[in-house]
């Protein structure tokens, strides 16, 4: 058996082999210094792996899945028998606030690591307990509901926190897990509340920790807690440069705020570092909140510039939610944010895609033809959103499910608007309004397209309710403040109901 003097050497000597000495590089060197924060997460792994894992971490806390895969994956080259690297590898296809959070084609891979980390073993109790709550993720997963292995994930964690009160990054995912359980229909944000209540004073003790601030931002990514976030989105930038995605995640905030021009510096920044690193996801991501930014501020030719650079990307991955929802959603933003219904009318859905990025097209069709007085063709697109929200249903995607059938009911209202039906159509919007105001967004999405509350000002408006329908603005601007659209209603209404 190989001894643990012999097993250090053969570990320093590959080190040198992977990261050899150069004098001529370290020279002529005058690449950035990578910048992705501070994270110190000790394991009982030889101390020459040590540094890496830190970094495979902290780009985990990041969501720079990929690159901390390859990290993980560099520890394990280097010490075959260290545990924590396969579970640094199976923790990587775990996007826990991601849509999906597992890719069913990823999850035999992920599996396969976790288990070799639980056949190596660690050797504190401390480790055993990450992998094992990692386990539960993965375990039976083809049988047991996702959410009901993220629940058991979740009490796992909270036994490893309440074991390892010290222990920083025991703290931090378990954060992190609670508010990947939130429900996006408690509008009394109890886990985020919960999750910021346990980050904020470590905020205060870590303030280089890439992971505090990036989970604060998503704690407070909704309208009650928005303002308590503007410190941690000012701060995650700046400490994490190196990762497009810390770039972005400010916006989440700024987006919320209405602070338009930050969004769009911080979008644009992010931008630009993942296209410089291949992560067509994360570029765009960052695109479709830019060209949200771009057209809430006015900025109408800055946003028909991100659609022509879209337009020039390579064929994209339309299987991928993530890229096929922000490739779909911002030609539809365009469209339908500027009033074009006739160009609304000829969207083309994307195939491939999944359902719930299918209906966005199919409601973008729709809308534009019932606004334009088409309601019988119209109806052909109410009826592809009902399918579509069957089809989520029976696939157990509630939530998605619950979104499709606001969409549907949103183009009813203005086809029955055009079949001169008001107050059939001023029913059926309230109604979507008000399901849709009881249910938070995802983080994929800096918000609807257009909200229905919105659409319901401008219901009431062609109905001649100019009072009532300043009143829905007020509400919609409460919800979304900037929101350009929602501040012309406003504008509108007051002027037509003879008030300031």
């Amino acid at each position: 058996m190989e001894t643990c003097d012999a097993r250090l050497w053969r570990i320093l000597l590959s080190l040198l082999f992977i990261f050899p000495c150069s004098p001529a590089q370290e020279t002529h060197s005058h690449s950035a210094p990578e910048k992705l924060g501070k994270v110190s997460f000790p394991i009982s792994c030889p101390p020459a792996v040590q540094e890496q894992f830190d970094r495979g971490v902290a780009l985990l806390h990041s969501f720079a899945y990929t690159a901390a895969e390859k990290a993980f994956q560099g520890v394990a080259e280097v010490d075959s028998q260290c545990a924590m690297a396969h579970w640094g590898m199976a923790m990587s296809y775990f996007h826990q606030l991601w849509d999906p959070p597992i890719v069913p084609a990823t999850i035999a891979t992920a599996q396969k690591e976790i288990q070799l980390a639980q056949q190596i073993g660690a050797s504190s109790q401390r480790e055993r307990q990450f992998i094992n709550a990692l386990g539960l993720i993965y375990q039976d997963a083809a049988t047991v509901p996702y959410r009901t292995r993220a629940l058991n994930y979740e009490h796992a964690m909270s036994d490893l926190a309440a074991d390892n009160r010290k222990d920083l990054e025991a703290q931090v995912f378990y954060a992190l897990a609670l508010l990947a359980n939130a429900s996006p229909a408690d509008k009394t944000h109890a886990k985020q509340k919960e999750a910021a209540d346990l980050l904020a004073p470590l905020d205060r003790a870590y303030p280089q920790h890439p992971g505090i601030p990036h989970y604060l931002i998503h704690a407070y990514d909704n309208a009650e807690l928005a303002p308590k976030g503007l410190s941690a989105a000012k701060a995650y930038s700046q400490i994490a440069p190196s990762a497009p995605h810390a770039l972005h995640m400010p916006s989440h905030i700024f987006t919320r705020l209405g602070l338009w021009e930050d969004s769009i510096s911080s979008n644009t920044a992010a931008r630009q570092a993942a296209h410089q690193q291949g992560d067509t996801g994360e570029e765009l991501h960052a695109m479709d909140y830019l060209m949200y930014a771009y057209l809430q501020s006015g900025r109408d030719k800055d946003a028909a510039q991100v659609i022509q650079q879209l337009r020039n990307m390579p064929k994209l991955n339309s299987g991928d939610f993530k890229t096929a929802y922000a490739s779909t959603a911002m030609p539809v933003r365009y469209a339908v944010e500027r009033g074009q219904w006739t160009d609304a009318a000829a969207v083309v859905p994307p195939t491939g895609a999944p359902p719930h990025v299918v209906a966005i097209a199919v409601w973008a069709r729709g809308m534009g033809l019932a606004r334009t007085g088409h309601a019988a063709e119209a109806r052909t697109e109410i009826e592809r959103l009902r399918q579509l929200e069957e089809q989520l249903r029976a696939a157990g995607s509630d939530y998605w499910a619950t979104q499709v059938g606001i969409l549907t009911r949103e183009v009813r209202a203005w086809s029955a608007q055009a079949d001169r039906k008001p107050d059939e159509a001023a029913a059926v919007m309230r109604a979507s309004a008000d399901e849709e105001d009881a249910i938070e967004k995802l983080p994929v999405t800096p918000g609807p397209i257009i909200p229905a509350r919105e659409q319901l000002g401008y219901l009431l408006l062609e109905q001649n309710h100019p009072s009532l329908a300043l009143k829905e603005f007020e509400t919609a601007l409460a919800n979304a403040p900037g929101r350009r659209g929602a501040l012309q209603g406003v504008a509108q209404a007051a002027q037509l109901s003879g008030q300031k």
